[in-house]
């Protein structure tokens, strides 16, 4: 190939991950939830869902929690964790806490939106996912005390039925629900990962946004009843702590 048609080759792959960054900003900017539940009394935490485009898809990176840890060891995760008084909001604690497990600098991601957040249970947490596009250039430096993999999954792995098992569950304030669980092995390593729980949720949730198409494993998701009925669930919630 000569050089002429090198530097057409990647111009065309800049022009590509431009187009789909913009797409993902337009598309986000539905969906982000702002600053609507900060104002709820409860302790809080953050994740980031940190984006990557590889040869014209996106991608998720996702991480193994280290054995040694006291809660949910060895467990798959997004980075993040719960939010210090240093933190002015949700968005620094995701950034934050990347950066310790990680070594994601803030200046390596563009945050483009928040998701619906959770509540967790026992301890009680209201988890807000931060979507962020991270930067070609950035090499995981995991934290060993707190990490042991880091891996990218396709985020259209989330909307396949291959390796997907649904847990029914009766959960207070939601109901009926489903957890997800995703069986993936890395491409590079061949290590094999479970990804369930809340994890899975927030990839799901992303995964059914950004691709515009809902999961082949239920027909029947619809993404703004599902939504609409979190945030319910939410405001259920905060209405029951306040009595």
């Amino acid at each position: 190939m000569s050089p002429g048609s090198s530097e057409s080759a990647a111009g065309g792959e800049t022009g590509d991950k431009h187009s789909l960054t913009m797409k993902i900003k337009s598309i986000l900017r539905k969906y982000d939830v702002g600053s609507r539940y900060t104002h709820f009394s409860l302790p809080k935490a953050s994740v980031l869902l940190p984006l990557l485009i590889r040869q014209g898809k996106l991608h998720l990176l996702l991480t193994a929690r280290s054995m040694n840890l006291k809660t949910m060891p060895g467990d798959v995760c997004f980075p993040g964790g719960r939010q210090e008084p240093s933190d002015q909001n949700d968005i620094q604690t995701a950034l934050r806490e990347s950066k310790e497990e990680i070594g994601l600098c803030p200046e390596q991601v563009e945050i483009v939106g928040k998701l619906v957040p959770y509540i967790s249970k026992a301890p009680t947490y209201l988890i807000t996912p931060v979507v962020g596009i991270v930067d070609d250039t950035f090499q995981p430096a995991p934290n060993p005390s707190e990490v042991t993999d880091v891996f990218l999954v396709p985020l259209e792995f989330f909307i396949s039925s291959d390796h997907y098992t649904p847990l029914h569950l009766i959960k207070p304030y939601f109901g009926a629900h489903i957890i997800h669980r995703f069986r993936y092995q890395d491409v590079d390593t061949k290590k094999v990962f479970n990804i369930w729980g809340l994890t899975a949720h927030f990839a799901l949730l992303l995964a059914v946004i950004l691709l515009e198409k809902g999961p082949s494993f239920d027909l029947e998701f619809d993404l703004e009843s599902r939504l609409q009925g979190c945030e319910k669930a939410l405001q259920d919630f905060h209405h029951q702590s306040k009595l």
